[in-house]
């Protein structure tokens, strides 16, 4: 007896098409130029089967962020085997090469930060939790030194932004701009780095 010629996925199989898909199509669209039912004939089902899989297009956005941002955080998880400076560079370093592999998908990411509320909370979760593992690394919780690593990753996304339009530097230029930006703004804060070990 042959085989079928078509299996249905199973539901987290189907679940985790769905979310590859969504990662393409908000790359290439921001958030309001795509709707549920574009997203349902590009995945081949139908919009009452999407709409199972996710209750909105809200959901669905913020699914695929949600998994694109788990990638992003084990990618610029810092070596705690490093010294804090050489941990940040490759942290650092490990997140430009991801922003250089989904340029599309960051800047899309950037503009739905500011009108979709969902996905500011989650750019903020990611951001906090950045700023978190910063001030572990050198070891302080300074509000002074707070404020200045919140601020230069407000600066990063900047400079980074600036990086994807104009491709005019180099990626090593960009990293030494940012680790000097923010070793500056923390030495303004009054923060003495650790020694390197």
């Amino acid at each position: 007896m042959s085989a079928p010629a078509y299996t249905r996925p199973d539901n987290d199989e189907r679940r985790r098409r769905l979310l590859e898909l969504g990662a393409e199509l908000f790359a290439r669209h921001a958030y309001d130029e795509i709707s549920m039912a574009q997203i349902a004939r590009e995945a081949g089902i139908s919009k009452a089967l999407l709409y199972h899989y996710f209750p909105s297009k809200q959901d669905y956005f913020v699914a695929t962020l949600a998994t694109g941002a788990d990638e992003l955080r084990r990618r610029v998880e810092p070596d705690p085997d490093l010294p804090p400076a050489e941990a940040l560079t490759a942290a650092v370093g490990a997140y430009l090469a991801w922003i250089d592999d989904n340029a599309d998908a960051y800047a899309k990411l950037l503009q739905s930060a500011a009108t979709v509320p969902e996905v500011r909370e989650l750019v903020e979760g990611v951001r906090a939790g950045t700023v978190d593992r910063i001030l572990a690394g050198i070891g302080t919780t300074e509000p002074a030194a707070r404020t200045a690593v919140r601020g230069w990753l407000w600066f990063m996304d900047g400079a980074c932004l600036d990086w994807i339009a104009h491709r005019d530097i180099e990626r090593p230029q960009l990293l030494g701009l940012l680790l000097g930006t923010l070793f500056g703004a923390l030495m303004a804060a009054g923060v003495t780095l650790p020694a390197q070990a």
